[in-house]
């Protein structure tokens, strides 16, 4: 065997030797962890998948898999019928952690003012977006649209819903809703009780800010596991979900000089008002099929941008590697941070879940996520993985905030995820979102033919694309508003305008059964006729 075949042999053979049941996973952990720490170094050509199956005693499809996985996540890059390499995206781990309390120091050359010293909220659109403008900006005060009543991103009812002396609705195809009633009720009070049971009497005292030491350790096991990021639990921030982690991000961003920051076009409106709510404008940078548009981010000025990678909302993509690469190097080259909101990275339904991009650089990448799709919204409950250079400053705009989340709370959470029973919540989640998924695409395909779904099998949402013969927009959403039925348009999460008269829409289908998405669909396609 060639040296760059006996090396990753070598680093790979404890993977090899696991369990059969978790040895596609030990395996892509190795081989992430090896990249990372630079015993693979980029440019390295790693073994054919045959060559190194054989070596190490394992099926050519597990390895194969692992080389998919990883270069779908950027860590390694392949040309058809001419190998495989170690790309050049990943960075090292983290060195040091600030030790707790220190202050961090802003880098120098970091003062007020917006990004590319202009006066806050100046920005205006150019080239570049979807529909042949700019990046557009919108100013702090406004919400995402410039208007008070439009969805939010992930809930809450849009311009389309009950009204006075409107019908009353019968099904609200409402984006990112989990189903409440998987709530694990006995699972939870299970670990309630054995938390109440052991928990010492001086563990009920005000927390550390950045969480309980069990619950970081418990999160940091989990998240390297499933989600194949770099988690020092004495980086870990417990938070109120991703809006507290967007909203900590924001006032330190803000404080480090930062006068704006870049969010997806189309993304989510939320996004907008959090940041915000913090004193940054929000700058609408475009999407395609592959991720954001390095040519908009570069000339944007920007020095932090908040992005959906592994399942971008709302338009359903997974971000290329080409594109997470070139994120990282933008952020790289602008001494800039990236703001990964993770929130139903969970949820493939047809393949692993490609790893989330902090992995590449924990560095430049805050990464956040919550259990609100996972178990529900309501118990608040989130964690952030935060660079060194910024740990100090999060940490302390956490403790003048609220002085950490409820000790409680989090023991439980602590318990439910080391018990095992996080886990089987996700497979439950899984299972019954995949069917109601696929209940969506059939009644789609029954009622209105000529739908078209795109995006990944993944996630709590589809983006549905209808012939325009059933439109136009407008009057396709109020017929189907007659009819008892809440459906958000598209163009209600963006800046593009399409014009081929076609309507997109934006349908969530988790809190949904089958039964009632047919349902919901069926009375659409009654209501909007046949074209």
């Amino acid at each position: 065997m060639t040296s760059h075949g006996h090396a990753a042999w070598e680093l790979l053979v404890p993977a090899a030797a696991a369990p059969a049941r978790r040895r596609g996973r030990a395996l892509q952990e190795a081989l992430r962890d090896a990249v990372r720490s630079g015993r693979l170094a980029p440019g390295t050509r790693l073994p054919s998948s045959r060559a190194l199956a054989a070596d190490l005693g394992v099926s050519r499809g597990l390895v194969t898999e692992a080389y998919e996985q990883l270069t779908a996540e950027g860590y390694l890059r392949s040309d058809r019928g001419a190998g495989t390499w170690v790309g050049e995206a990943a960075r090292g781990r983290p060195g040091g952690t600030p030790a707790r309390g220190s202050a961090g120091a802003p880098p120098p050359g970091r003062g007020a003012g917006t990004p590319d010293g202009s006066a806050p909220g100046t920005h205006t659109r150019g080239a570049g977006t979807p529909n042949g403008s700019g990046p557009a900006t919108h100013t702090r005060g406004a919400d995402a649209r410039g208007t008070g009543d439009r969805t939010h991103a992930r809930g809450g009812a849009g311009p389309h819903a009950r009204g006075a002396g409107a019908p009353r609705v019968r099904v609200d195809f409402r984006p990112g809703t989990p189903d409440l009633s998987l709530f694990p009720r006995s699972a939870w009070s299970a670990a309630q009780r054995a938390v109440l049971a052991r928990l010492p009497h001086p563990s009920l005292g005000y927390p550390d800010p950045r969480g309980l030491p069990e619950l970081r350790e418990a999160l940091a096991s989990l998240l390297t596991r499933r989600r194949g990021v770099v988690a020092d639990p004495e980086r870990l921030v417990v938070c109120s979900g991703v809006a507290q982690a967007s909203t900590l991000l924001g006032f330190v961003l803000r404080a480090r000089g930062h006068g704006a920051i870049g969010v997806e076009d189309p993304g989510s409106p939320e996004h907008g008002r959090l940041f915000s709510s913090t004193g940054l404008d929000t700058l609408w940078l475009p999407i395609d099929g592959e991720g954001l548009r390095p040519e908009p981010l570069a000339a944007s000025g920007v020095r932090a941008v908040v992005v959906t990678p592994s399942h971008q909302f709302p338009s359903g993509i997974s971000w290329s590697a080409e594109r997470r690469a070139a994120l990282l190097a933008w952020a790289r080259a602008v001494d800039g941070h990236v703001l990964e909101d993770d929130y139903d990275g969970d949820f493939r339904y047809d393949r692993a879940p490609v790893g989330a991009l902090q992995g590449l650089d924990p560095e430049r990448v805050v990464y956040a996520g919550s259990v609100s799709k996972s178990l529900a919204p309501g118990l608040r409950l989130g964690w952030m993985l935060v660079p060194g250079e910024l740990l100090a400053e999060v940490v302390e705009r956490k403790r003048t905030m609220d002085l950490g989340n409820p000790v409680l709370d989090q023991a439980v959470l602590a318990e439910f995820v080391t018990r095992g029973a996080y886990d089987r919540q996700l497979r439950r989640c899984q299972r019954t979102y995949r069917e109601r998924r696929d209940a969506l695409l059939a009644a789609l395909a029954d009622h209105l033919p000529g739908t078209e779904v795109s995006g990944i099998a993944a996630g709590l949402h589809v983006i549905a694309r209808v012939p325009g013969r059933y439109g136009p927009t407008e009057r396709f959403l109020a017929r189907s508003a007659a009819a008892g039925v809440v459906l958000r348009p598209l163009e209600e999460y963006g800046t593009a305008r399409p014009g081929d008269g076609d309507v997109r829409l934006v349908i969530g289908y988790a809190h949904l059964s089958p039964s009632v998405v047919a349902a919901g669909i069926r009375a659409v396609a009654a209501a909007v006729g046949r074209g």
